[in-house]
């Protein structure tokens, strides 16, 4: 069985209608990826499945290519029409969702798919505008879904034939726990389920609930683990000089394009605002950004407008940004679990990358833990204190800078009921020295 999937060469060995091959094709997809090798000849037989796979691994195309071939083969068999509402996926988290739809739809670009993304943080009215064009496909984030099912007129999902869990580990948590009752309650109980993650625990009641039928459990890594790709370090600082490892690290890595965690999102506004006082071209994404503005950075991101993505955990599932060279975890991830997702932001489908976490004398335990996840100890990152506290006094200043900026921010924000703040991120497009003019005119108004 094992030398079977090792000989598995194309899409359409596993099964494929030409169609779908040739959308593959066009997408740049040459060959499949291991979990959708192993995953896509179960699906099309009809089984339920729980796919365990290393993030950026195709777990999206291992559950969306069956789904559109079950969905051309009933088009095949009476009108299309009578196949609204065929699908609903959920995800943890909107930039997902929004993610996920997006792959549905490159893949059935040729079968005129429709799809809906119900996701907070967007219009109501709009999404049932969506909702009333009858879509195949609904991808969305559990609480926006039970509103629509709740209120939209018209909308319900009694006619699915399939339900996906994409990080699935995060939707049986407890957050999610009310919503996804509800969901479960209002759709058919004969369907095909799958549950897809990066990380999965044993949460086997909550896995029943989820309606499974003799599931095939497909593990395609091991449970915790990491691409041999992906360059992994550490290094321990001192907590007052983490700000200038950071500005270090990223000035030795001047070219690369690289994400920075952080536990909160005052710190990524915080963050942002000191290394563009420094010269360089950052911007932040948080849950606390609007829906409009948190894609509106990851787009600055991917089109390279800006090289460094300040964010926090909101970032660290699903993101499909290709071009990442490299992870800084500044703030050491208080679940060990997260760490496998953020420095899953790099080494993407065969590519290298370079992940280093910053360990202050506080995040010690936080960063064991973290070892014994993973089972190995990391190397340290390799940098002279003297040559990193050369950056001091500017990261001080520049940092100081920045903070001025959020208070008069937050003034603005009470005065006129804004996102002031939020613009001060958004303004900076590479253009520093307008910034930092701006400071010093601010200051001297003070």
């Amino acid at each position: 069985m094992e030398d079977d999937k090792e000989e598995v060469k194309s899409f359409k060995e596993l099964g494929l209608v030409e169609q779908l091959v040739e959308a593959c094709d066009s997408l740049g997809w040459k060959n499949p990826s291991k979990i959708q090798a192993e995953a896509i000849p179960h699906a099309l037989e009809g089984k339920d499945l729980i796919g365990l796979a290393q993030t950026g691994s195709g777990k999206t195309g291992a559950f969306a290519l069956p789904i559109l071939q079950a969905l051309l083969a009933a088009a095949a068999a009476v009108p299309p029409v009578q196949h609204a509402f065929f699908a609903c996926v959920l995800s943890p988290t909107r930039e997902l969702a929004i993610q996920i739809a997006e792959q549905f739809e490159a893949l059935g670009s040729s079968i005129s798919l429709k799809t809906a993304v119900l996701v907070g943080g967007v219009d109501h009215v709009q999404q049932s505008i969506a909702l009333g064009k009858r879509p195949h496909i609904v991808v969305a984030t559990p609480g926006r879904l039970v509103d629509h099912l709740s209120n939209t007129k018209g909308f319900s999902l009694r006619t699915i034939k399939y339900l996906v869990l994409d990080e699935a580990d995060r939707l049986l948590n407890e957050d999610f726990e009310k919503s996804l009752d509800e969901i479960l309650n209002a759709i058919p109980r004969e369907r095909r389920t799958y549950l897809f993650s990066a990380t999965m625990t044993k949460k086997v009641q909550k896995l029943q609930r989820a309606c499974l039928r003799n599931p095939v459990k497909i593990e395609a890594a091991s449970k915790y683990s990491t691409v041999d790709t992906l360059k992994q370090q550490f290094r321990f600082v001192p907590a007052k000089h983490k700000d200038c490892y950071l500005t270090y690290i990223l000035n030795e890595k001047s070219g690369s394009t690289s994400m920075v965690f952080t536990r909160t999102c005052e710190a990524t506004r915080l963050l942002a605002l000191m290394l563009r006082n420094l010269s360089f071209r950052a911007i932040p994404i948080s849950g606390q950004m609007t829906q409009a503005k948190r894609l509106g950075a990851l787009n600055k991101f991917k089109a390279g407008e800006c090289n460094i993505l300040i964010c926090t955990d909101v970032a660290s599932r699903g993101l499909d940004i290709p071009s990442v060279d490299m992870v800084i975890n500044y703030d050491i991830p208080t679940n060990s679990k997260d760490y496998i997702h953020r420095v899953g932001r790099t080494a993407r489908a065969g590519r290298s990358g370079v992940a280093i976490s910053l360990v202050n004398q506080y995040e010690l335990e936080w960063y064991i833990q973290i070892e014994k996840l993973i089972g190995k100890k990391l190397p340290e990152f390799e940098a002279q204190e003297e040559e990193v506290l050369l950056f001091l006094e500017r990261v001080t200043e520049a940092k100081r800078l920045s903070l001025m900026k959020i208070k008069e921010a937050g003034g603005h924000k009470r005065r006129r009921g804004g996102e002031e703040e939020e613009d001060e991120v958004d303004k900076f497009h590479g253009k520093n020295r307008n910034n930092k003019s701006s400071n010093n005119k601010k200051s001297k108004r003070r």
